[in-house]
């Protein structure tokens, strides 16, 4: 078999993990001719071909000279690897591409999730943070195989046979020039068979250690993006017995917009929001959490002695809220909402999902009357209108523009205004409204200063809003 290897490699920062990746490649049985697509001129060592050049003058549109040099040696090999300089494919996973690929469907593409390790033994994988989680319902059987899908097509890599490269081709979306769009320039080459060439990218999560790939410099432990070897197998081993069961998983809603990047999106890593625990009343003792995700507020407020139940994102991911002692209720938003009937709740939690359901005033309306006599609702909704967003839109910045409708966006455009009026569509008073501010104190201060004739709510980035069905709540003056 003849596999022609693509490495993208700008710059002399990773040639020492150049250095490994080409003593792997020289390593295989296989007959493997490499080529370093680089930005400079450098020796790479016997039996590499260096191509120096970038396809335009942006440093990250270098991984996009791969493309052509596939297509014009498209007949001349069985396997094409494509990688950027630091991920460490072996010959085993070779092997499981093969091996999987056989029993897939011609739109189907095996694919691998990268791993981090730290110098005490524990893993990281990367690719799970933000909007970014398995989708329960694209678990299916391949023979003796279990896959599904990742929602980050991103692992700095990705491997296709002679067919389906022709069939990349083909299809118009493979030999275009350097973009960006779900992804940013650097992850979309390595994406865009999976994006723009009609392949879906599947995990084989029933022999997961075959697909996985070292990145090595272990980067992001300790860091905001990933999760760590317990979660992960946690996540699998429930996407394997949805598997088992044969039944349709289903999700509550859809998490993420068809912005560029993905602005807006639910965050299912979403750490504890001190800010919602604090508007809490002290009188409530139970809590209903509608778009729960790993469950780090929930699980915080059951350590606090209150009873809380979730509506999680899917029935994959509210692994910390199941182990904190949070009651469970999978479905979409209709058939939770039918499972909650009987039930009554002090305080809902709506965080960061208002805007995302296709008509937030029903949502809001339907799951609010499960709140007690003098129950309060509160939710989180990022700001659209603010000093930000707006900024961000007069610069040419298109991922801020949630404009065009629901339909087209997947999102619902959120200013202060707007939601007020999906409060009192709902039929409920608002207590409060706080406005919050990522931005760290000095530079908020300065910008206060320039920007003191602006409306207040200019300076958000998100509302919470705390508001109540009944004027004679037992917790109106809390």
């Amino acid at each position: 078999m003849r596999v022609l290897v693509a490495i993208a490699n700008y710059g002399a920062k990773n040639d020492r993990y150049l250095a490994e990746l080409l003593a792997e490649y020289r390593s295989m049985s296989y007959q493997v001719d490499i080529v370093v697509l680089s930005d400079v001129a450098k020796e790479s060592g016997p039996g590499v071909e260096l191509a120096v050049g970038l396809p335009n003058k942006d440093p990250w549109s270098l991984p996009f000279a791969h493309k052509q040099l596939f297509a014009d040696r498209l007949d001349g090999y069985d396997l094409f690897i494509y990688s950027e300089d630091d991920v460490l494919i072996t010959e085993k996973n070779i092997q499981a591409f093969l091996r999987v690929n056989r029993n897939l469907r011609e739109d189907e593409v095996p694919g691998f999730l990268r791993f981090e390790g730290s110098a005490n033994g524990e893993l990281n994988y990367p690719e799970a943070h933000g909007r970014f989680h398995w989708d329960p319902q694209t678990v299916r059987s391949r023979g003796e195989y279990t896959l599904a899908v990742f929602t980050n097509e991103h692992s700095a890599c990705y491997m296709l046979s002679r067919a389906q490269l022709r069939a990349a081709i083909d299809s118009r979306g493979f030999l275009t020039g350097p973009h960006q769009g779900k992804h940013d320039l650097l992850c979309t080459a390595a994406t865009d068979p999976y994006t723009q060439c009609g392949f879906q990218k599947l995990i084989c999560i029933s022999h997961l250690d075959e697909f996985l790939v070292h990145h090595l410099p272990n980067r992001y432990i300790g860091s905001r993006f990933g999760v760590g070897e317990r979660e992960l197998r946690r996540q699998v081993a429930t996407l394997l017995q949805i598997g088992r069961s044969g039944q349709q998983a289903t999700s509550l809603f859809q998490t993420e917009t068809k912005l560029a990047g993905g602005r807006y999106s639910k965050d299912y890593y979403e750490p504890v929001r001190l800010d919602l625990i604090s508007a809490i009343p002290s009188a409530a003792r139970s809590v209903l959490s509608i778009g729960c995700g790993w469950g780090s507020t929930e699980s915080q407020l059951a350590k606090m002695g209150l009873r809380v139940a979730a509506v999680p994102l899917d029935p994959v991911i509210p692994g910390g809220a199941e182990a904190g002692g949070i009651e469970i209720i999978n479905g979409d938003l209709s058939s939770a909402r039918r499972d909650l009937a009987d039930r009554k709740f002090d305080c809902l939690l709506l965080s960061n999902v208002l805007h995302l359901v296709p008509n937030p005033v029903d949502a809001l309306s339907s799951y609010a009357s499960l709140l007690s006599d003098g129950g309060v609702a509160i939710a989180v909704a990022p700001n659209m209108a603010g000093l930000q967003a707006t900024w961000k839109l007069l610069l040419g910045d298109g991922s801020f523009s949630a404009r065009g409708g629901y339909e087209k966006t997947g999102v619902h455009r959120v200013s202060r205004r707007i939601l007020e009026s999906w409060f009192r569509s709902a039929g409920m008073k608002i207590v409060k409204i706080e406005e919050i501010t990522h931005m760290d104190p000095e530079r908020s201060t300065k910008v206060r200063r320039i920007a003191s004739r602006l409306p207040a709510s200019w300076m958000a980035d998100e509302f919470v809003v705390v508001a109540r069905r009944h004027s004679d709540s037992r917790f109106a003056s809390q």
